[in-house]
């Protein structure tokens, strides 16, 4: 989607049983990651017990040039995060991850996701004294495993304990002085790989960036799992494991690389089948099928098999500028909507298009896209979308706080959205046919608003983020 969601995050660590140019191969990880933030990057190593660190606001290739790797140094253990701010701003004590020097020793930690009783956890260890640096939910993660490794014997132990209080969606990587940890909420809302390199161990958010080193894929971390990776091998933590899976579906829509698995699932195989499901409910008499680049082509090409219209690339995507939606202000995202997406006037000019899309937000960008098509002399744009209507706030990860703007909550009737957007016709994917295409539990609580955990703490805003008047 080019415009309103924004990103996930995304994390990596790596384990070796020997010294390695371990920030290197964070830097090619977090580089195969970057789809899932562009707003700020940071990588740890630590080298026998010795923890350095560096992280900035940009692009992974922005932040860290040969002389920034050089300076982190080899290690045989290293993590690092992309990011874009969900809970939190882009403030730089919210950068990740976060090194934590405390009495049992020094800890370093990523986070993907959204935790749903931050202020709460926040409010508790201020009130006994803990001083908080940002305004990000990560660091309410850490001081729950630092207060429980002071009672603990073992920093896993610690973990395990934390995730009794911790609530919500978490998929993180920990590095201590001898160990990486990578552990996941019960409900697994947030994808966790695990994959082995000759001499060791990677978890990372998605199986691409495994692959991106060299690594083999094993399996997905389970749902509740801590995996526990040392000098000993690696060894797993099942206390938390039993939780019915709720995978956020938008990990299949939009989220993840094609070319990754989840819970050994194809992402492309998934999306070209949601292409296919359309073209059966959603049918339309037209010359040609486009994607909106990226994440519509695979629908897309499932459309057009399915439904045999011709595929076409209609739209010329320019690669050199970040995604839309991290720009601050929506004039800036007009704007870069503008620059990075053009019609193909000889595929679209005097053409019924099929055009599908991943996603409506707020139906602005949409809106921009079919009039770029129309300008470029389309006949009839019939748009087509690979997941439901958006109707709910999202309090795991993806950046949709509220409904108010959520074009569906403003007309319950495709029609009317369709008009409001300049279509001819619009489709959805229905929240039965996205449950029926994937293999494991999903979380549809932006689609219907039945949400897999509680959510009625959520929604606070920090305290330190508001103004003392107003």
């Amino acid at each position: 989607m080019i415009g309103c969601l924004h990103e996930e995050c995304g994390v990596f660590g790596i384990y070796s049983d020997t010294p390695i140019d371990a920030a290197h191969e964070v830097y090619l990880g977090l580089y195969a990651l970057q789809h899932r933030g562009q707003e700020s990057v940071g990588i740890s190593v630590c080298d026998d017990g010795v923890m350095r660190h560096r992280k900035g606001s940009g692009l992974v290739h922005e932040v860290f040039g040969e002389p920034e790797l050089q300076a982190l140094g080899t290690g045989n253990i290293a993590i690092g995060h992309v990011r874009y701010s969900t809970t939190g701003g882009g403030d730089m004590n919210n950068i990740q991850p976060l090194v934590v020097r405390h009495i049992k020793g020094n800890m370093s930690l990523a986070h993907n996701g959204n935790l749903t009783n931050s202020a709460h956890l926040r409010r508790k260890y201020e009130m006994n004294g803990a001083i908080f640096h940002g305004t990000s939910d990560t660091e309410a993660i850490a001081y729950s495993i630092v207060a429980a490794r002071l009672k603990c014997g073992s920093t896993e132990e610690a973990v395990e304990a934390a995730m009794h209080e911790i609530k919500g969606a978490y998929s993180c990587v920990l590095m201590t002085a001898t160990k990486l940890i990578a552990f996941r909420d019960p409900n697994g809302f947030r994808p966790l790989i695990l994959g082995r390199t000759e001499n060791g161990y990677i978890a990372a958010s998605e199986s691409c960036a495994v692959e991106s080193v060299g690594g083999t894929v094993l399996r997905d971390v389970e749902p509740g799992e801590i995996v526990v990776i040392s000098s000993d091998g690696l060894t797993s933590i099942e206390t938390h494991c039993g939780t019915p899976q709720t995978m956020c579906v938008f990990e299949y829509i939009y989220f993840a690389r094609p070319d990754s698995r989840l819970e050994n699932e194809p992402v492309q195989n998934w999306r070209m089948n949601a292409g296919r499901m359309l073209a059966k409910r959603s049918p339309a008499e037209a010359d040609i099928v486009i994607g909106v680049p990226d994440s519509g082509i695979d629908a897309a090409l499932g459309y057009s098999e399915e439904s045999r219209i011709p595929y076409a690339t209609g739209f010329v995507k320019n690669r050199y500028i970040g995604r839309s939606f991290i720009q601050p202000k929506q004039s800036e995202r007009r704007d870069a909507v503008r620059i990075k997406l053009n019609a193909v006037s000889n595929v679209v000019s005097g053409k019924r298009v099929i055009m599908v899309d991943d996603s409506i937000v707020r139906g602005t960008t949409s809106a921009r896209i079919v009039g770029l098509l129309k300008s470029a002399g389309a006949k009839e744009v019939h748009v087509r979308i690979s997941s439901p209507p958006f109707k709910h706030p999202c309090y795991f990860g993806t950046d949709i706080d509220s409904s108010e703007n959520l074009i569906a909550c403003k007309f319950s009737d495709p029609a009317e959205i369709a008009k409001e957007i300049g279509a001819d016709s619009l489709a959805y994917l229905s929240v039965e046919d996205a449950h029926e295409l994937t293999c494991c539990g999903v979380c549809d609580g932006c689609f219907t608003g039945c949400y897999p955990v509680d959510v009625s703490g959520c929604g606070e805003k920090n305290k330190f983020e508001q103004k003392i008047h107003g």
